[in-house]
């Protein structure tokens, strides 16, 4: 069973939520949560959020199609953030002239999946 979460218009810039989402490819989705948990980077809670988000969504598909699924063999089969919308901005500067800020978003998508157990046929 695979479920997926978006985070979308996120005020991070993708090059710096990118640093984050490394850290957790293809971890199991605790360690995932525990690692972002205490990640230093700013990035790390949106990331957070969209991880628990898929793992809710994949609890909640398992409910609703009467299927069984241990959360403990969750894990991060696909992470990637792309680049949102960008909001320009102006700042005053010297001489009466104007430059130009550039506020970056990103969007954050996060799929988990169901590890193969080895009992299985």
């Amino acid at each position: 069973m695979e479920a997926k979460a978006k985070a979308r218009f996120v005020r991070v810039t993708p090059q710096k939520a990118r640093r984050v989402v490394d850290l957790i490819r293809g971890k199991q989705a605790g360690e995932a949560v525990a690692v972002l948990k205490f990640a230093p980077q700013a990035a790390a809670e949106p990331v957070l959020k969209t991880v628990q988000s898929a793992i809710a969504n994949a609890v909640e598909g398992a409910k609703r199609n009467s299927q069984r699924l241990d959360e403990a063999n969750l894990y991060i089969s696909e992470v990637f953030v792309d680049e949102g919308p960008t909001l320009k901005r102006f700042r005053p500067r010297a001489q009466g002239r104007a430059s130009q800020i550039l506020k970056r978003t990103s969007h954050i998508t996060v799929v988990v999946a169901e590890r193969e157990t080895k009992g299985r046929s």
